[in-house]
């Protein structure tokens, strides 16, 4: 995962109230809407879905060129599932809107989130995924950047740590997510987890490698 997706993630997460707020009138509305009955919630579900519909299409456009193969109809299908799952995420969190933003932002934010998700999933169907790989040999062979003797020791280091302390699972994550660069997503689809159990991998790897190397007599300022 990207450090804007992570930071998207943040920000569509972001549900801490802060005190009592007054909503603008227009967002007093849509919520208003979205929680009545009838035909007055359906008019506004529908409104929703078309405010979000053209939010996703934005962000697959934008990303397009990962997926340059798919045929127009095919990235319009994308856009339009991530639209449909928006809505559906935005009514289940009604009652968590706090009014930081217009509702239509805070919304929005929603369909670019399940459109990321979307294309970087499609980008990697059907490619096999270097799970089992020796993909830490290459802070061993030179194939990571170095800076000198120092850097070239520490390189080693780590590699030589992430063979030995590491559990076959969390050498798997580390390397998949932090050098082979798979998205998070799409390798908890891969290996039937989730995102918190993996980042709960990653945490627990880096954790590891820091107290490994810290025994050797090196430091590990990786974030």
């Amino acid at each position: 995962m990207s450090v804007t997706d992570v930071a998207t993630v943040r920000r569509v997460r972001t549900t801490v109230a802060r005190g009592p707020r007054t909503l603008d009138p227009e967002s007093s509305a849509w919520l208003d809407q979205l929680r009545a009955t009838g035909r007055v919630r359906d008019e506004a579900v529908g409104r929703l879905h078309d405010l979000l519909l053209r939010a996703a299409r934005f962000e697959v456009a934008r990303r397009r060129r990962t997926v340059g193969y798919l045929r127009a109809d095919e990235l319009d299908d994308i856009a339009q599932e991530a639209a449909d799952d928006a809505v559906v995420a935005v009514l289940a969190r009604l009652d968590r809107f706090r009014g930081l933003s217009r509702f239509t932002t805070w919304a929005y934010k929603f369909a670019l989130l399940e459109a990321a998700v979307k294309v970087r999933r499609r980008a990697w169907q059907g490619r096999e995924l270097p799970l089992v790989s020796d993909g830490w040999k290459a802070f061993e062979d030179g194939s990571s950047p170095q800076r000198g003797a120092e850097q070239s020791e520490l390189m080693a280091a780590i590699g030589d740590s992430i063979a030995t302390a590491l559990t076959p699972h969390q050498r798997e994550v580390l390397v998949s997510l932090a050098l082979n660069e798979v998205p998070i997503d799409v390798l908890a689809e891969r290996l039937g987890s989730t995102r918190g159990a993996l980042y709960k991998a990653v945490h627990d790897a880096r954790r590891k490698l820091r107290a490994d190397l810290e025994r050797k007599g090196m430091e590990w300022t990786s974030a």
